[in-house]
């Protein structure tokens, strides 16, 4: 009996529901959609081992962003140092409970859940399986990514000591710096398209 055809690969824009014929692309290609202009896939940077590395580095980033002092204020020959959270307790004692909330979650909460699925999904990943839960993992990494703010932590905190500098000593301590390599990390992430994930991990038989 005659084997049939292998049936080649498809993919739909997320935007507009076009569906295209995948192809392999080359380095430096990104495929985009021809009807909207909607990013389809990119090439792949990073393998499962390397994204593993990346995916720890970040999370050790994140915990030493998190128990470091963010910034030193210096007046009258006191010094005060705070956290990240030091900064949210304040804000939440400071009757400014709703920033304090929203800070939490796009500062802390969004980009630990966001690493801690890619761990996950990847440890799986890379022993040939797909992890518990894919599915509603994949779909909740692709929605916690554009709250994932420390870039806007990052400038703002620049932007509030430059100002302070005016009435206080101001020193950027060894916090903020952690946060601007994570921030390098999560720009990394972004450019990491996951997908392929669904191709390239079979799914787990019953």
């Amino acid at each position: 009996m005659a084997s049939s055809p292998p049936v080649s690969r498809r993919l739909i824009c997320e935007d507009c529901d076009t569906v295209y014929r995948v192809r392999e692309l080359r380095v430096g290609e990104i495929a985009r959609c021809t009807r909207c202009g909607a990013v389809l896939e990119r090439p792949r940077r990073f393998g499962l081992d390397a994204l593993a590395a990346l995916v720890a580095a970040a999370l050790i980033v994140f915990v030493q962003g998190n128990i470091w002092p963010v910034v030193s204020i210096g007046l009258n020959g006191q010094q005060n140092s705070t956290t990240l959270w030091g900064m949210i307790t304040i804000m939440w004692s400071d009757h400014s409970q709703i920033v304090a909330v929203i800070t939490a979650f796009t500062l802390f909460f969004f980009p630990l859940s966001n690493m801690l699925i890619v761990a996950w999904l990847v440890f799986f990943a890379r022993r040939g399986r797909r992890a518990p839960g894919f599915r509603p993992l994949m779909l909740a990494m692709y929605y916690l990514g554009p709250w994932t703010m420390s870039e806007v932590f990052v400038l703002g905190a620049l932007v509030a000591m430059v100002k302070a500098k005016a009435y206080f000593d101001v020193t950027p301590d060894a916090g903020i710096y952690a946060y601007a390599a994570l921030t390098i990390f999560i720009t990394v992430f972004a450019g990491i398209d996951l997908r392929y994930l669904w191709d390239s991990v079979p799914e787990n038989k019953a």
